[in-house]
């Protein structure tokens, strides 16, 4: 009996261990907060709105603390100065891709290989920068195109209003876009000819979208491991339904795939993984490249229909880039060669969605702590912090609405990362010191988006389209902006909590 007693107790105590009963600050860390469930901690309050929660943790323990969510400690730095010590710090120490290799698990039901993210970060940098970045643009072009303008020329002149809501109309737009770009159009020989080709192009990104919208919207739960049983039945078969959509023998079905797709595929079949696996990560780069540019395109059209002087300023630059290249919109004229020379004359376009990001793109930037490490910080600080806890950074509420940084920090200023010469600002101050990261939309460090360059030239791509060949307005012009989705604080661009209706038409 005794011994059944004792053993029953080593289990009670190992159990306890586990939901960290035990867990005690130690001289040198930071501030413990582990909440009043065992194990869970603040997880709940966490989930429900991440920012808020922050801020009161911030409030509570000053700019470095650690708290328990679901059975880790997260140890979160809101030092916009010390970011520099978690951005540089060795992989040894803090390390990205163990933690990204969980998500993807969850998320895409693919299982990561070694040296995955150095594979991508250097496709990346060959086909979504540089000279790559040109034939991308090209690509991007012709099937933004197909899409917004498949009917000029075909009409007898009169432009009837259509409305939609512009959330899903430019998220639509967008992602089938770059889906096509980046995964290939239907091949002209096999149906009969460009136009119906283009038309395949037309219906069968349609449907794909709609199947995306739905998995978009299971996407925080699902990362956060929490769907209840009907909806994870319902992501099971979306999973299924996008690596058939995106598989290697589709692919190999398409023309125009791009290189960066196709130098993935590769890389993938030359370590040896099996079809069904690259089937899977080709819907990792899906919606690591498609699912935060279209939200983005929202939220800057959006500002800029109800900010009538950035609409101006962004508008005649527009133009006046498009007057430089001798290009004119005209009645039966040649559609606009938007070139990528063209989108790297628009500074004002380009502070108008650095200005959006900031309101709209909230990432948590999070490290494995790989073995026992001192923090620094720049005011001399230093905090011990443990094996195996994680550290995370939230630029958002660090940042991006510090008041300090940027002044009048909830107000979208479309000039306000302009120069008064009109050049690009980088100094920005915060007690009386410049900060690096003033601005961190895309993440940073070894977790920065590699593929950055190509989604701000979707947006900026798309933008200047609808701009140069369509009149649209809010069917209510007193529309207030719509609030966040919180569910989604964490996961790149934000989402709104309900969709904004606008109407729009051909301008000739």
């Amino acid at each position: 009996v005794a011994q059944l007693v004792a053993l029953c107790l080593v289990a009670l105590l190992g159990g306890l261990y586990l939901l960290g009963v035990f867990r005690k600050r130690r001289p040198g860390e930071p501030p413990l907060d582990k909440g009043l469930i065992p194990w869970l901690g603040h997880v709940l309050e966490f989930r429900k709105d991440s920012f808020k929660f922050l801020e009161r943790m911030k409030k509570k323990h000053g700019d470095v603390f650690t708290v328990q969510l679901g059975g880790y400690y997260f140890t979160f730095l809101q030092d916009p100065h010390s970011f520099g010590a978690f951005v540089k710090e060795s992989r040894e120490k803090l390390d990205f891709n163990s933690f990204a290799e969980q998500l993807v698990n969850r998320v895409f039901g693919y299982k990561a290989v070694q040296n995955d993210h150095h594979i991508l970060q250097n496709a990346s940098n060959k086909h979504l920068k540089g000279e790559g970045l040109e034939v991308m643009t090209q690509a991007m072009m012709s099937n933004l195109q197909n899409l917004m303008l498949h009917s000029v020329g075909s009409g007898t002149g009169q432009n009837p209003w259509k409305e939609d809501g512009l959330f899903i109309y430019s998220y639509n737009i967008v992602f089938r876009a770059g889906y096509l770009a980046l995964f290939g159009n239907v091949p002209h020989k096999s149906e009969g000819g460009e136009e119906k080709a283009k038309e395949k192009d037309r219906t069968h990104s349609e449907a794909l979208f709609y199947e995306f919208r739905k998995y978009d919207q299971l996407f925080p739960n699902l990362a956060y491991g929490v769907l209840p049983p009907k909806q994870k039945w319902e992501a099971d078969r979306l999973q299924s339904y996008f690596w058939d959509a995106v598989s290697v023998q589709n692919m190999k079905a398409k023309d125009n795939i791009s290189r960066w797709v196709w130098d993935m595929q590769q890389s993938k079949e030359e370590v040896g993984m099996n079809e069904s696996m690259i089937n899977r990560y080709m819907f990792v780069l899906l919606w690591a490249s498609q699912g935060n540019t279209g939200p983005s395109s929202f939220w800057l059209l959006l500002f800029l229909l109800k900010h009538p002087e950035a609409m101006k300023a962004v508008r005649e630059e527009v133009d006046k880039v498009l007057k430089e290249t001798g290009q004119e919109v005209k009645r039966g004229g040649p559609l606009v060669d938007l070139t990528r020379e063209m989108l790297m004359k628009t500074p004002v376009l380009d502070s108008a969605v650095e200005e959006t990001l900031r309101l709209t793109a909230a990432p948590l930037l999070t490290r494995a702590v790989l073995q026992d490490m001192t923090l620094k910080m720049a005011d001399g600080r230093e905090y011990l912090i443990r094996k195996g806890d994680r550290m995370s950074i939230f630029p958002y509420s660090a940042v991006h609405l510090d008041p300090q940084i940027h002044p009048d920090p909830h107000a979208f200023k479309y000039d306000r990362f302009l120069n008064p010469d009109g050049s690009k600002k980088t100094d920005f101050f915060k007690d009386g010191k410049k900060v690096k990261y003033y601005n961190m939309p895309w993440g940073a460090g070894v977790s920065m988006c590699p593929g950055r360059f190509f989604a701000t030239n979707e947006l900026k791509q798309f933008v200047f389209l609808m701009l140069v060949y369509f009149e649209f307005e809010l069917k209510n012009p007193d529309e207030e902006i719509p609030e966040i989705d919180f569910r989604r604080w964490g996961f790149g661009s934000m989402q709104p909590n309900r969709d904004v209706q606008f109407r729009y038409r051909l301008r000739f």
